[in-house]
């Protein structure tokens, strides 16, 4: 599997993802993500304009799934989407429930360990359930309330090597990293490596998205032809 590079289109409403979508697949982004807040703004109508404009991209549908693991899996299938979020903390049985439809339907299972108590042991449990990747995730509620408190909060860096390590699985990191540390989570052992697209967008020294994303996915995509340990 080559190291892929993810762009979360973070928006609520279908036009801005739409234009952002058009610079990331001509920039060399390999996967489009319809964000939890798209998908609540907008619904399956947003994974539907994604499908439509972009026939052969993989769409992640982060719908961040509790309950109810069938029903999701079949209505983002049919929307269009190609991998589906479901959360650990989600009961198992909501999690096998998703993967046996997302089987039937030939879509992929993303596990978000987002809230555990231990991270890598919910990763496991993700992968045992039979989840086909992992996202290992620090949670932007989390982060604002511990700063808010003065407290320092994980970095998804900390545990990803263990996490790596734990699963045979893909996995990927999310959740408070800048452009640059995204960039190299490929050296942690991680396999997708996700941008949000509004982060981006508000980097001071960005004067053009489309070169920057290019430049992003040059640097990603060069991940697969080197050997860091950890990739598999």
């Amino acid at each position: 599997m080559k190291t892929i590079v993810q762009i979360s289109l973070d928006f609520t409403s279908i036009a801005k993802a739409l234009e952002t979508a058009r610079i990331a697949v001509r920039s060399g982004v390999d996967w489009l993500e319809a964000g939890t807040p798209l998908i609540v703004s907008e619904g399956m109508n947003s994974i539907r304009a994604l499908r439509a404009e972009f026939p052969g991209v993989p769409i992640v549908a982060d719908l961040k799934a509790m309950d109810g693991g069938r029903t999701d899996a079949q209505m983002t299938a049919k929307a269009g989407a190609t991998h589906v979020v479901v959360m650990e903390r989600a009961h198992p049985e909501t999690i096998k429930a998703m993967v046996q439809a997302a089987k039937d339907l030939g879509l992929k299972v993303m596990g978000d360990n987002l809230a555990a108590e231990d991270r890598v042991a919910a990763a496991k449990r993700l992968e045992d359930l039979g989840c086909d990747y992992v996202i290992h995730h620090i949670g932007y509620d989390e982060r604002r309330g511990l700063a808010a408190m003065g407290k320092p909060y994980p970095s998804p860096l900390d545990q990803l090597r263990e996490i790596v390590a734990a699963v045979k699985v893909p996995v990927q990191a999310v959740g408070g990293l800048s452009v640059e540390q995204a960039i190299r989570t490929p050296e942690f052992g991680a396999r997708l490596v996700v941008l949000g697209a509004p982060l981006i967008e508000g980097d001071p020294v960005s004067n053009n998205l489309e070169d920057q994303l290019r430049q992003v996915c040059d640097r990603v995509h060069a991940y697969q032809h080197s050997t860091h340990p950890g990739l598999r």
